[in-house]
């Protein structure tokens, strides 16, 4: 398996770090908003304002808006097109 990490890992993991904020928008158009607390293949774990959490199917998110501007990914040749 490749040690170079995936670009949606890589975003998750920055939000997750610097716990950024920011809004998920599911497929069927809720907006839920909070931090990224943890993720794995399948799920994102998405903790409020009111500090509960919860458990999103990742086939289930359309877009994840931070609430600021967040620097990702190695420069070294860590394009996300070849």
């Amino acid at each position: 398996m490749s040690e170079r990490q995936n670009l949606q890992d890589q975003f998750l993991n920055t939000l997750r770090k610097e716990h950024v904020h920011c809004s998920v928008f599911l497929v069927n158009g809720i907006k839920l908003v909070g931090r990224i607390e943890s993720f794995d293949q399948y799920m994102v774990l998405l903790r409020g304002n009111d500090q509960a959490v919860q458990a999103i199917f990742k086939h289930a998110i359309s877009t994840i808006s931070p609430a600021k501007q967040v620097a990702f990914g190695s420069r070294e040749g860590g394009q996300a097109s070849e």
